[in-house]
C-alpha cells in the first residue's frame, strides 16, 4: 500500500522542511512596514515625513511635541490616512491568510478565499442595504450577514453523514454564489439609474476611500480574532492537505478543523466586502508568492502571507489614489495586476506547491 508521502508528493513532509532565511524575514516584516510608513505622507494634499512623525508622536505616544502644522494637515493623517492604511493591511493581511488556507484544506493552490460564496452573499447584502437606503453601517451589516449566511447555507449543504467532503463544499459553494449572483443581478436590474444603479456598481469595484477611525475601529476586531485563530491551527493545515483519508489516520479531527479555518476565513472575507466592497486576487496570488519563498509548509506560510499580503494590499491602495486624477477603484488594480502576475506564477511553479 502506498504511504501518504508515496500518494502525494507535493505536499508530503519531505517537501515542508525548506526553512527561510532570517534576511528573507528581515525582508517580508520590513516590506509592510515600509510601505505602511510611505502612505502616510503620499498623496495630493503635501504632508512631509516630519509632520507625518511629529503628529503620530504627539497625538498617539502623547510625546512633547510643539505643534507646527495646521489643522487640516492632521485630519489628513489621523482621521484619513492613518485608518486608511491600517485598514488596507488588515485585509490585505487577512484575505492572504485565508487563501493559503483554503487551498491547504482544499489541496488546491488555486482556490480564493472567496470560493463558498462569501463575496456573492455579501455582495447581494450590500446592494439590498442601498436599494432600501439604509445608512452606512447597516449596509456594511447586511453584506456581513448576508455573506455569513451563504456560506452558512454552503456548509449545510455540504454537510453529508456527519461529514463535509472538500468537493462538496466546492460544488455547493458555486451553487449558492451563482443564487446569490442572480438575485445580485435582480437588484441591479430594479436599481434606479440615475442613483442607486451607479453607487452598487462603485461599491462592487471596491474601495478603501471611505474608511475612517470608526470603520477600523469595528473592522478590525473580527478580522484579528479571526486572523488569531487561523494562526493557531495553521500546523494543522500540513496534515489536512495530506488528504482526508490520511490526516484523518493521524487522528486529526478534519470536522472540527474545517469548521474552524471556514468560520475564521468567513468572518475576514464578509467584514472585508462588507468595508470594502469585492477586493479580488489577493487571496490567490500572495499565498502562491509566499509559497515560492517560503515553501508550503503552513507554519511558516501563513506568517509570511501576513506580512507579504499586508504590504502588497498597501501598495495596491498607494497605487489607486495616485496613478490618476480620480481614484481608481481597488477591485480593478488588484485585477489588473493580480491576473497576469498569477498567471505567470502558475506557469512557474507549474500549478503545484513548490
Amino acid at each position: 500500500m502506498n504511504t501518504a508521502n508515496e500518494r502525494l508528493p507535493e505536499t508530503s513532509i519531505q517537501h515542508i522542511e525548506k526553512r527561510p532565511s532570517k534576511f528573507k524575514w528581515a525582508l517580508m516584516i520590513a516590506f509592510p512596514i515600509c510601505l505602511f510608513t510611505i502612505s502616510l505622507f503620499l498623496g495630493r494634499y503635501s504632508v512631509s515625513p516630519n509632520q507625518v512623525i511629529c503628529i503620530l508622536g504627539k497625538r498617539l505616544l502623547a510625546l512633547p511635541i510643539e505643534t507646527f502644522w495646521t489643522d487640516t494637515v492632521e485630519t489628513v493623517v489621523i482621521r484619513v490616512r492613518l485608518p486608511r492604511a491600517i485598514m488596507a493591511a488588515l485585509i490585505g493581511a487577512g484575505l492572504s491568510m485565508s487563501g493559503a488556507s483554503f487551498q491547504g484544506m482544499f489541496q488546491n493552490p488555486l482556490v480564493s478565499p472567496y470560493i463558498l460564496g462569501v463575496s456573492a452573499g455579501a455582495s447581494f447584502g450590500a446592494a439590498t442595504g442601498l436599494i432600501l437606503e439604509l445608512p452606512a453601517i447597516g449596509i456594511q451589516g447586511m453584506s456581513f450577514l448576508f455573506g455569513l449566511i451563504a456560506v452558512a447555507i454552503t456548509y449545510l449543504t455540504a454537510h453529508i453523514y456527519k461529514v463535509t467532503p472538500v468537493l462538496m463544499l466546492v460544488l455547493s459553494g458555486m451553487v449558492v454564489s451563482t443564487f446569490f449572483q442572480a438575485m445580485l443581478s435582480l437588484i441591479k436590474f430594479i436599481a434606479d439609474d440615475d442613483e442607486k444603479l451607479p453607487a452598487i456598481t462603485f461599491w462592487l469595484m471596491g474601495s478603501l476611500g471611505s474608511i475612517g477611525l470608526q470603520d477600523l475601529g469595528i473592522a478590525a476586531i473580527p478580522i484579528i480574532i479571526s486572523m488569531i485563530g487561523l494562526y493557531m491551527v495553521r500546523w494543522k493545515l500540513n496534515v489536512l492537505s495530506m488528504g482526508e483519508r490520511e490526516s484523518r489516520s493521524l487522528g486529526v479531527n478534519n470536522e472540527l478543523f474545517k469548521a474552524i479555518i471556514i468560520v475564521c476565513t468567513t468572518v475576514i472575507s464578509s467584514t472585508a466586502v462588507a468595508f470594502c466592497g469585492i477586493i479580488g486576487w489577493v487571496g490567490q496570488v500572495i499565498p502562491h508568492f509566499c509559497r515560492m519563498i517560503v515553501g508550503p509548509d503552513h507554519r511558516v506560510l501563513i506568517p509570511a502571507t501576513m506580512l507579504v499580503g499586508a504590504g502588497y494590499l498597501i501598495m495596491i491602495d498607494n497605487l489607486c489614489r495616485l496613478l490618476t486624477a480620480t481614484e481608481i477603484p481597488l477591485g480593478i488594480l488588484t485585477a489588473v495586476i493580480g491576473a497576469p502576475v498569477f498567471a505567470y506564477l502558475l506557469r512557474k511553479t507549474k500549478g503545484g506547491w513548490n
